[in-house]
């Protein structure tokens, strides 16, 4: 494993530069990486929903602030396939293929659209700003788009010190629900902090699947994300809990609303990825993991949304 990279990072980054234009519309697509599109689309959803039970909802906000998180991710992905590609990191993979990795398409290329993306997510987020008239949100999206850049890319990503997992709660937890909850109606609610813990929870543990089932590549390419730190079995304890949690919350929540209950559903399928990593033994073990977090996160936070949206008036925190 170690034979197939150069421990000369130029040399990585040449060779990685190098592209046989084999990509097709299906690994632009697969680049995207559809899987993880989840987590943008929950806390938009959760934190509209927050907004409406407290005090009112505008559609237009929210569809910009939808737009805004998914071109994030999509941006984020390409990023981090443009990154980890020039870096050598991809030079050996036991997941999905990567552009830039793989030779399939120029560096250059998917840079660009990945700063695409950004700055498509970027002028959404300037959209919310002037329907809202919350003039510092701007900070908090310039905040957002540099994180997404420097994940994996720049000269110390973030990525490769073991934070990839706090990043992602952070951003796709509280960032994105009490932002949306705050563009909508201008405050943050108690039930929009809580909600927001659950589904960062769900990002955070789509990130430590990932990164778990990249352990040995990434060691033997010097990254240090948090599994190559503590280990896979505090990493498989550490997944378990932060697919726990949010159910939860849930328990606490679905007492003030009519459906709640329903959306302990979600665990039919949280129930078996915990599973499957608890005892996974290679990377396709944990592929299929991946997907089934993807998926329990987007069904939790839709699932939940419409559970506030239909809940009695007395919901906590309105």
């Amino acid at each position: 494993m170690a034979s197939n990279r150069s421990g000369n990072p130029a040399r990585r980054s040449q060779t990685a530069g190098t592209s046989s234009g084999r990509a097709t519309w299906r690994d632009w697509v697969a680049a995207a990486r559809p899987r993880t599109l989840g987590m943008a689309i929950a806390p938009v959803a959760l934190g509209s929903a927050a907004a409406f039970n407290a005090e009112g909802f505008h559609l237009g906000i929210a569809l910009a602030c939808l737009v805004l998180a998914l071109c994030m991710q999509i941006g984020v992905n390409f990023a981090n396939d443009y990154s980890d590609g020039v870096k050598g990191t991809d030079a050996v993979r036991v997941g999905p293929g990567r552009l830039v990795g793989a030779g399939k398409a120029a560096p250059r290329l998917v840079r660009n659209v990945a700063i695409g993306f950004l700055a498509a997510g970027a002028l959404a987020g300037i959209a919310v700003v002037l329907v809202s008239g919350r003039w510092w949100l701007l900070l908090v999206g310039a905040v957002c788009i540099v994180a997404a850049w420097t994940y994996t890319g720049g000269k110390r990503p973030y990525g490769y010190f073991a934070l990839g997992e706090l990043m992602s709660f952070l951003f796709f937890g509280p960032v994105a629900v009490l932002g949306t909850t705050y563009a909508i109606i201008g405050r943050v609610t108690e039930d929009a902090v809580a909600i927001s813990i659950a589904i960062g929870c769900f990002s955070a543990a789509l990130m430590l699947t990932n990164n778990l089932r990249d352990i040995d590549t990434d060691r033997a390419a010097g990254k240090r994300s948090l599994p190559t730190l503590i280990g896979r079995r505090a990493s498989k304890a550490l997944y378990a809990l932060l697919m726990l949690v949010p159910f939860g919350i849930l328990w606490v929540f679905s007492y003030a609303l009519a459906y709640g209950f329903a959306v302990f559903a979600v665990l039919l399928l949280a129930g078996p990825a915990i599973v499957i990593v608890l005892l996974a033994r290679n990377a396709r073990d944990l592929i299929t993991a991946l997907g089934l977090t993807g998926i329990s996160a987007l069904l939790y936070g839709v699932g939940l949304a419409v559970a506030i949206w239909g809940g009695p008036a007395g919901f906590v925190g309105a």
